[in-house]
């Protein structure tokens, strides 16, 4: 089946990849804010954890829930409904005046996020120009999101005054215009809708599942998810805490601009190796993760600056190619009118690892330290790579020897009388 194509060229495409980009730069953007909330409501490293956790626990709620739903109602409803909740959650973080309300803001957004994200996955590779270039694009949206979050909010938080309202006033602003895109784009997913209240129920009840044809494509991506987006978690969770106390970076837009470095390297690696063939890039990837965290952990050992930012930088190479690598295969084997439903389940992965290491490491670090907890962290990364690699290798050798190995014939009728 083809994909669907716009009329308006491939303009609609480089849109939602904007609004892509625009989701997780709002779920960045509070991170450079946290220890101002600190400063001002007096809560724990624990506390700010838990408003980590909760914000991931909505978002994955509506990804085993709705994040399917674009493909039977359409793709524009799921967008245009989550997009302004992600507009009440901005109203919400600027009004916020203690742990409660921000903690509610941050669970309005993550129901938002969480609604949307495969939908905008979905969407992008309905409407790309190539296979390519959707996988690219999905790949490098996330990463430019989140680096341009930690970096204009860190400038925010150091040089305009109170940044707890002037951040999500040019989010929010930021994600009306992106209502309004929605509105613009060209319907790309048939509304079949449900067959009876059952199918209603079914399709919503919690679950994460892939098809059958796709299952052992997404089974050898899992490791690849959870390593890339372990590391994207340590950065924006440990990662602050690592500049801060043993880089000794007090200025939080220096600071944001080191957490970035991870991000900006993974958006460039994304687009640079877009003409690499999946297989050849995951291996491209996995290698750079394995040296890069070997080497940003040998950084914050050292309290080397210059040795952390490049291995944050090599990690982004890793980070930039690994996951695009994996939507690219996913994205070939997945019919169009599945893609809600496959790349929901690859953004629960993908969070999961994002989310249960980094809340793990935060109640961690206050009972073993901030050194030791980044070094079982790294190390967690380093095994889930290795892991991913191994895997790899066994498909490979799989297809290879299926490819080698021609199917038996039966014999006619009459051979088998002889």
């Amino acid at each position: 089946m083809e994909t669907s194509r716009s009329p308006r060229g491939t303009l609609p495409f480089w849109c939602v990849s904007a609004v892509t980009a625009l989701v997780l730069f709002a779920s960045a953007a509070p991170s450079p804010i946290y220890p101002l909330y600190q400063q001002l409501w007096g809560f724990s490293s624990f506390t700010l954890t838990i408003v980590f956790a909760v914000y991931v626990i909505a978002l994955l709620a509506m990804l085993l829930t709705v994040g399917s739903i674009s493909d039977h109602i359409g793709r524009r409803p799921v967008l245009l409904s989550g997009i302004a909740m992600l507009i009440v959650a901005m109203v919400a973080f600027a009004l916020a005046d203690g742990v409660g309300t921000l903690m509610a803001a941050r669970v309005l957004q993550g129901i938002a996020t969480g609604a949307i994200l495969g939908a905008l996955s979905a969407t992008m590779l309905d409407l790309q120009p190539d296979e390519q270039t959707g996988a690219m694009a999905n790949g490098a949206a996330p990463g430019v999101g989140l680096a341009l979050g930690v970096i204009v909010s860190g400038v925010f938080v150091e040089y305009v005054p109170d940044p707890r309202v002037a951040v999500y006033a040019l989010t929010g602003v930021g994600l009306l215009g992106a209502l309004a895109v929605v509105f613009w784009l060209p319907e790309t997913s048939p509304r079949v809708g449900f067959d009876d209240r059952r199918h209603l129920l079914a399709t919503i009840a919690p679950r994460a599942s892939v098809p059958s044809a796709v299952t052992p494509v997404f089974v050898a991506g899992v490791p690849v998810m959870l390593a890339t987006w372990s590391l994207g978690g340590l950065q924006l969770s440990l990662g602050s805490s690592v500049v801060a106390r043993i880089l000794g970076i007090t200025n939080h837009a220096a600071a944001g601009a080191a957490l970035a470095v991870f991000f900006v390297v993974a958006a460039i690696a994304a687009v640079v190796f877009t003409s690499i063939d999946p297989e050849s890039k995951r291996a491209i990837g996995l290698g750079a993760l394995f040296v890069g965290v070997l080497v940003t952990l040998a950084g914050a050992l050292t309290a080397s600056t210059p040795v952390y930012l490049i291995g944050s930088g090599i990690a982004g190479i890793g980070f930039g190619t690994a996951f695009v690598a994996v939507v690219a295969l996913l994205g070939a084997v997945t019919p169009p009118a599945e893609r809600g439903r496959v790349f929901a389940a690859v953004f629960v992965g993908s969070y999961l690892g994002f989310s249960v290491p980094a809340v793990i490491a935060g109640a961690a670090a206050g009972h073993f330290g901030l050194r030791t907890t980044y070094i079982g962290y790294s190390v967690y990364v380093i095994v889930l790579v290795a892991l991913a690699g191994v895997i790899a290798l066994v498909v490979a050798l799989r297809q290879r020897r299926a490819v080698a190995t021609p199917p038996r014939m039966c014999p006619l009728p009459d051979e088998a009388a002889v």
